[in-house]
């Protein structure tokens, strides 16, 4: 059963917020939820994080906003006030989200393996699949119709939503989420050339996945080849990304939606990887490094800082024509150099009466 939501007086207590009363307004008012400053309605919630809406923030029809102690004065409601409206929101919307929660036990039409070890305090949704000797931990919830293969564990207070495949010998920690569509363990693409075909190279490793990592729908993190494919903890991956064998990501970085990384490569700590962008197989990205949106990584990058690639937008005339002088860069750079030696020579006769150029 869902708590009671707490009144304004305890909501700033749960987040560290300094309350600073509306004229009228009462600590006792029990919040109905979040929304954003512009579509708050009267007893909702919301927050100040960015110079960008506090236009905004003087027509809010909210009962109360998270702001710091320098938007206070400009706050014509309640004042939640606090260091960092964005990371108060996120704590926010703990309080107030609206994910269903569910018992524990295990659903008539479930087929759990009689020597899967499951803790008593489990969920197991209707269709599930448990393997044998799959380990389930406490408070984990494992949604309906989702696969766990066999030698497989799953955290404490871990939750795989609908339709998740966990292949055989796959790691997942403590406090993770997993969306569903996501297929974790699959093979690596591993094919041997010979006499004009491809030898499978069956995957012997794993996938270990740390603590507190979260993964969007439809995203695949395939098995090692040898050894095992890994995901450091805190990790944060978007929807359709695509983790090939035997990456290595290391703690707390994320990677945004329709990212892909080959094979052996190796993302360091706190990296940032925007959408689109790919990564080849056996390079290295430092730690606390950002790789912008739609960018090619092609060889390692040993540096902390931001990196970019690709080309900007623009109309598509002017794209077809920017396009076309790509391709003759190398030719304007020959000729541009046989014009520097030109010159070069030029100065160097000076007063000869050369006529080169």
């Amino acid at each position: 059963m869902k708590s009671a939501q707490p009144t304004l007086a305890q909501l700033a207590g749960l987040l560290g917020a300094e309350l600073r009363l509306a004229p009228g307004a009462s600590e006792a008012q029990v919040p109905s939820g979040l929304n954003t400053l512009q579509d708050a309605d009267v007893g909702e919630v919301s927050f100040l994080a960015s110079a960008n809406y506090r236009r905004f923030l003087k027509n809010t029809r909210a009962c109360a906003v998270l702001v710091t102690s320098e938007s206070a004065e400009d706050c014509p409601v309640s004042a939640l006030i606090v260091s960092n409206p964005y990371h108060a929101f996120a704590r926010a919307t703990a309080i107030y989200q609206t994910a269903p929660q569910y018992a524990p036990g295990i659903a008539p039409s479930a087929d759990v393996h009689p020597d899967a070890e499951v803790h008593e305090s489990v969920h197991i949704g209707p269709g599930v699949v448990i393997e044998a000797d799959v380990k389930v931990a406490e408070d984990a919830v494992i949604g309906a119709n989702s696969f766990v293969g066999a030698g497989s564990e799953i955290g404490a207070r871990s939750r795989l939503f609908p339709s998740v495949t966990v292949y055989h010998g796959c790691y997942i920690g403590a406090d993770c989420t997993v969306h569903s569509n996501t297929v974790i363990g699959a093979d690596g693409f591993g094919f041997a050339p010979h006499d004009n075909k491809w030898i499978k190279i069956h995957q012997l490793g794993g996938v270990e996945i740390a603590d507190e990592v979260e993964i969007g729908a439809c995203s695949c993190i395939d098995r090692g080849a040898l050894g095992n494919t890994v995901i450091g903890r805190g990790v944060k991956i978007d929807n359709m990304v695509q983790i090939a064998h035997n990456v290595q990501v290391g703690d707390y970085s994320a990677m945004a939606a329709c990212s892909a990384v080959a094979g052996s490569a190796t993302i360091g700590k706190h990296c940032t990887i925007a959408g689109g962008v790919g990564i080849v197989g056996h390079v290295s990205v430092a730690d606390f490094s950002h790789v912008t949106a739609r960018t090619l990584v092609t060889k390692s990058i040993e540096e902390s800082g931001s990196y970019s690639s690709g080309t900007p937008f623009s109309d598509s005339r002017s794209w077809r024509r920017n396009a076309v002088r790509f391709g003759q860069l190398d030719q304007m750079s020959r000729k541009l150099r046989e014009l520097e030696r030109k010159l070069e020579h030029k100065l160097h006769t000076k007063g000869s009466g050369s006529d080169d150029i």
